[in-house]
């Protein structure tokens, strides 16, 4: 698969380590140093970027046709514009706040707790 990188911080490099160890290409590792050259031959897009370039960097990817997984966050007061871009283009977008998989855990044990508390009246849970 031919990866492009939208932000090349932390995050960006150790996607990259995994995916090359993995046989994928990586064509774009994009920062705000350089241009977009290269994302038209992306297969995916991965955004790790910060607020301020998510929007742009995840609409360039939609417009091009690009699927898009993003892990950035500060941006979402503009998910509803990206959400209606991703729609009229046909695209597809997938968003995560957090993609720990120890965070996630939690996320579903929270869950879980939540269902099983319901309906214990007697108690009151908070986090």
């Amino acid at each position: 698969m031919k990866i492009a990188l939208l932000g090349y911080g932390k995050m960006g490099k150790v996607i990259e380590r995994i995916a090359l160890e993995r046989g994928h290409e990586i064509v774009l590792k994009k920062s705000s140093a350089n241009s977009f050259d290269g994302l038209e031959t992306a297969d995916a897009a991965i955004d790790f970027s910060i607020p301020d370039a998510a929007v742009e960097n995840i609409s360039q990817a939609l417009n091009l046709g690009i699927p898009v997984v993003s892990g950035t966050t500060g941006w979402l007061e503009q998910y509803h514009n990206i959400a209606k871009l991703c729609e009229d283009k046909n695209g597809a977008f997938i968003y995560g706040s957090n993609f720990s998989l120890g965070v996630n855990i939690f996320f579903e044990l929270n869950s879980h707790l939540a269902k099983m508390m319901r309906t214990l009246n007697q108690y009151k849970v908070s986090m």
